[in-house]
């Protein structure tokens, strides 16, 4: 069973993905860590990011691994390191490259070749894995979005405004959506659930409640 949660940043996908995987004994899939990892290389090897194939070279040659919550990159644990604030223009130049993107790809169907799993990005439920079981899209108002994104980089000691950070998640909203490949969008089979108002636990219920509910039959004289 692969379950695909898909949405903008702040929206929640990653604690309930993570959540939900939980609930369902499933693998939890976390593809911002993959592309995170993907800059985090880039940086330490010293690449020219004005060359495109270097990134791309050095993401088929990383060993990358999820090891439950931790983000190990060639052995090491970087799970605190990538998420560093002063990484995002680099991420952003990874999730661009369309090699990039190919390479992780690759690697996110090899790790749902493992078992059950809930796998949570941008463009799961529509290019990665198309014929997904279920397929979830959540939402939230910008500025509950931002809040978030707010109270979790104060978690890391990042510095800044909240109104800076409403800035740079609408940039950031525009450029997920105007990607050429793999851009930011809702399958047409996928539930959208706004998780304004709702608690982190609410919504994985009502998540599980959706992925647990039989789906009707197939007619058998259908062509």
């Amino acid at each position: 069973m692969i379950v695909t949660i898909d949405g903008p940043a702040g929206a929640g996908k990653t604690s309930v993905a993570k959540g939900l995987a939980q609930r369902l004994g499933a693998l939890f899939l976390d593809t911002g860590a993959m592309y995170r990892a993907v800059a985090l290389a880039g940086c330490r090897a010293g690449i020219d990011w004005q060359a495109p194939s270097q990134l791309a070279d050095l993401a088929r040659s990383m060993e990358f691994r999820l090891d439950g919550s931790r983000v190990l990159l060639d052995g090491q644990d970087v799970t605190d390191a990538i998420r560093s604030s002063e990484l995002q223009p680099y991420i952003r130049r990874a999730a661009d490259d369309p090699e990039v993107r190919r390479e992780l790809i690759r690697r996110q169907r090899a790790f749902a070749a493992r078992g059950d799993v809930v796998t949570e990005g941008r463009d799961q439920g529509t290019l990665v894995f198309p014929e997904a079981d279920r397929k979830f899209f959540l939402t939230a108002s910008p500025q509950e979005r931002a809040r978030r994104r707010f109270k979790e980089l104060q978690k890391w000691g990042e510095t800044g405004t909240l109104e800076q950070v409403l800035e740079q998640q609408q940039q950031r909203d525009r450029q997920d959506q105007g990607r050429p490949w793999g851009r930011l969008t809702r399958a047409a089979d996928a539930i959208e659930v706004d998780t304004d108002g709702l608690s982190l636990e609410q919504v994985v219920d009502r998540l599980e409640q959706w992925v647990r509910k039989p789906r009707p039959p197939v007619d058998s004289n259908e062509n």
